[in-house]
This record gives structure tokens, C-alpha cells and sequence, in this order.
């Protein structure tokens, strides 16, 4: 019912910034809570940020924390990670997921939470 498509990633140097969006097809996406995770290679996926579905809550990783931000347009269907100050341990394949506000059964930061997922855009961070 909500289809992700996510874009903005690719090759940075460290302290620098990228700004990550996701596109959401569907007329749900304002019910809609959304998170970003990402995955490095040979590791978990792991929680990075969440905003819920009105914009007035968000929770970051304490490895993001100051340094990440979270927003989202409704009118847009987007949601966005600003990533700044990056580091190489940054360096993973980000995903951008949703979830029906009616449909979060557990915690927003965890990944079973979410039911819909976009493709991933890497990004790389070079020291």
C-alpha cells in the first residue's frame, strides 16, 4: 500500500554532509510512522532515527545523535535524513521504512516494527 523510493546517497568524505530522502507512493503516508535504518556490511541492520506520523515526535541512535536529523514533508509524501558530520563508521546501505500509526504494535525502533521498506541507497563515508 505504501511503496518507498529512496535517493541522495553516495561517496563522501568524513565531516562531511549528505542529505538522504524518501518518496512514499500512496495516499496512507501521512498515517504513516517512518524510521531509517541501515546496514553495514558483515553487520545487523540497525536502527538510526524515527519521526512519527503528525512530526511531533522523533528518536535517534546515540551514534547519530547531533549529528543526524529527521524530518518529514506530508504534503510531499517525503520524510528526510539530513546527515552531517559524517563518519566513516557511517558507511552503510540506508533504508527508509513506514508503518501504519494503527499497525505499530512495538517500539519505533525496532525494525519488526515496520511493514514497508524502500530499496536502500548506499552511503559511503572515506577517511
Amino acid at each position: 500500500q505504501v511503496q518507498l523510493v529512496e535517493s541522495g546517497g553516495g561517496l563522501v568524505q568524513a565531516g562531511g554532509s549528505l542529505r538522504l530522502s524518501c518518496v512514499a507512493s500512496g495516499r496512507t503516508f501521512s498515517n504513516c510512522h517512518m524510521g531509517w535504518f541501515r546496514q553495514a556490511p558483515g553487520k545487523e541492520r540497525e536502527f538510526v532515527t524515527t519521526i512519527n506520523w503528525s512530526g511531533t515526535f522523533t528518536y535517534y541512535a546515540d551514534s547519530v545523535k547531533g549529528r543526524f536529523t529527521i524530518s518529514r514533508d506530508n504534503a510531499k509524501n517525503a520524510v528526510y535524513l539530513q546527515m552531517n558530520s559524517l563518519k566513516p563508521e557511517d558507511t552503510a546501505v540506508y533504508y527508509c521504512a513506514a508503518v501504519n500509526r494503527d499497525r505499530a504494535t512495538l517500539g519505533l525502533a525496532t525494525e519488526r516494527t515496520y511493514e514497508y521498506w524502500g530499496q536502500g541507497t548506499q552511503v559511503t563515508v572515506s577517511s
